[in-house]
């Protein structure tokens, strides 16, 4: 299936590892021009050398802290500067070790929203800030947010409850910004289970746990196994695509099962 996506401007955060990472090699893959955002310099460099590999030009690379109001302006510049103004946009922002359990300081609290929340809201409004003037005048809704979340805030399931708050307020976040910037936009959520990679939480945890964790996916997880980097991509690219065209305001839940209907 054509996506519909050769030569689309696409900036996605937090792409220097994991899902981020997983989904720009994607919308690489289906003729996008990407550009890279992230904290981390080297990380971002190795990622932006590794695709351009493959890619060349069509990848670009910017450091900056995507939760915070400056560094989101300047990545939309230089998005402006390398490609055009975005397209699409990918707001993977988040994560960070979180207490587990109610008795949380007022600290950790407010760093839990403020990542997993306030973050993406801002880089959302200056997303739609940018975006929606080009959109307007071009009549359709090809310009388009995907927001990545998680099945913390969609189902109760032992999550850190700071972080399970954070996401189920983005997922309401995403369902009020598509009626509000529609129809010349459109805004998605994607809410990734369990997913592995090299580096991230569920490595860890597996390393440190084998078999506890692999009886724990098994019980809890329908298909029975942790989902990859390239099916959260996937799901994201389609999303991103004029194939999804009628599909806004949704959280998307990608989970191999785990979330249960009746939730």
């Amino acid at each position: 299936m054509d996506l519909e996506l050769s030569n689309r401007v696409v900036l996605v955060a937090g792409a220097s590892r994991g899902i981020g990472r997983g989904i720009a090699a994607t919308m690489l893959a289906e003729g996008a021009r990407v550009l890279l955002t992230g904290r981390d310099g080297a990380a971002l460099e190795d990622a932006r050398a590794s695709l351009a590999t493959e890619h060349g030009p069509r990848v670009a690379a910017h450091v900056a802290d995507m939760t915070a109001t400056a560094g989101i302006v300047s990545a939309l510049d230089a998005c402006e500067a390398a490609f055009d103004v975005p397209e699409v946009l990918v707001a993977n922002v988040g994560g960070g070790y979180l207490t587990p359990g109610w008795d949380v300081g007022d600290d950790k609290l407010e760093a839990a929203l403020e990542h997993n929340l306030a973050g993406s809201v801002r880089l959302v409004r200056e997303g739609v800030r940018r975006m929606q003037p080009a959109a307007e005048a071009e009549g359709h809704p090809a310009r388009n947010i995907i927001v990545i979340s998680s099945i913390a805030g969609v189902d109760i399931m032992g999550a850190p409850f700071a972080y399970g708050m954070a996401k189920a307020g983005l997922n309401h976040f995403v369902g009020e910004m598509a009626r509000l910037v529609g129809p010349s936009m459109r805004v998605n959520a994607v809410a990734p289970g369990n997913i592995l990679f090299e580096g991230g939480s569920w490595a860890r945890n597996r390393e440190a746990r084998p078999e506890g964790i692999e009886r724990w996916i098994r019980r809890e997880v329908a298909l029975k196994r942790f989902g990859t980097v390239e099916e959260i991509a996937d799901v994201v690219t389609f999303l991103a695509s004029p194939r999804a065209a009628f599909v806004t305001g949704a959280t998307w839940i990608a989970d191999g099962g785990q979330v249960r209907a009746s939730s």
